[in-house]
């Protein structure tokens, strides 16, 4: 039995929202249940769902109360809320699915043929493609990790985490493959297997400043090494904006452990992901993302 079920969060995604309900309709193995969680959106999100939902039984939206903004606590929450829906289902694989991406019509056919070849195979996915100045872009990505937008979890590993965790600022991602492997879950993303993140990144100059401060409270939130920060830090220099994502990055590492700010994971995953990271250094690994 290969069946999987997929749930999406969803805010305001009119402009992208389409291109991910043709992507799963037209799947070699289509889900046996996706919940969309439309979270409050204003815009014609729910109007672009509701088209499909006749025709595509397995299909369901799911509208509840808008957080105030975007942020990845609200996502977690989406999620969680979904999936007290579809526990009692029978199924496999359970997946979160951003909806502002796309894929071929066999994608979840090949990642759930890699899930049975390897019975230890607790997150996997493909290797993400973001649009930056209207061209994709190769993500890179450690080999034992999946881009956020697109984990799919073999069910007894998602529960077994707990699922994902609402983290204040981000990593809930990150958060949840480093859990499956604390538990002996093998975590791996499969670049020959293609996922286009449509929603535009990288276009202006303040926004990515802002990312780059987040991402290093992000960082310290989730016990990241300080080593593995600064080692973050040269490759960022090369990214835009040069030698300023880094700066940022750092100084909002920083600001988070001047600031104290309360790291939402236990001791034992701190402990575990910094050997992790240190390991990663030793061994000349490359240091790879935010």
């Amino acid at each position: 039995m290969n069946s999987y079920i997929l749930i999406t969060p969803a805010k305001n995604e009119e402009d992208y929202i389409e291109k991910t309900i043709k992507s799963v309709i037209n799947q070699t193995i289509i889900p046996k249940k996706w919940i969309i969680v439309s979270d409050g959106s204003t815009d014609k999100t729910d109007e672009i769902i509701e088209r499909y939902l006749l025709k595509y039984k397995f299909i369901e939206l799911l509208k509840k109360k808008g957080e105030h903004v975007r942020n990845f606590g609200a996502k977690a929450r989406s999620i969680s809320l979904a999936y007290q829906e579809v526990r009692k289902l029978d199924f496999e694989y359970v997946g979160n699915l951003d909806a502002d991406v796309s894929f071929d019509p066999d994608y979840y056919d090949n990642i759930l043929k890699e899930f049975n070849a390897n019975p230890k195979l607790g997150i996997a996915g493909g290797l993400r493609y973001d649009l930056i100045n209207n061209k994709f872009y190769k993500l890179e990505c450690a080999p034992d990790s999946v881009g956020g937008p697109f984990q799919l979890f073999r069910r007894e590993c998602y529960e077994e985490i707990g699922g994902y965790k609402p983290l204040r600022f981000g990593g809930i991602d990150a958060v949840a493959e480093t859990s499956a492997r604390m538990m002996g879950w093998e975590v791996k993303h499969f670049p020959e297997y293609k996922v286009f993140h449509h929603r535009q990144t990288g276009s202006a100059h303040n926004n990515i400043i802002k990312q780059k401060f987040r991402a290093g409270l992000r960082n310290y939130s989730i016990g990241y090494h300080p080593l593995f920060q600064l080692l973050k830090l040269k490759r960022n220099v090369f990214l835009r904006p040069y030698f300023f994502g880094s700066l940022f990055l750092l100084s909002g590492y920083i600001w988070g452990a001047i600031k104290r700010y309360e790291m939402p994971i236990s001791k034992e995953f701190k402990e575990y992901l910094r050997s992790e990271q240190l390991h990663k250094i030793r061994t000349g690994l490359k240091i790879k993302g935010n």
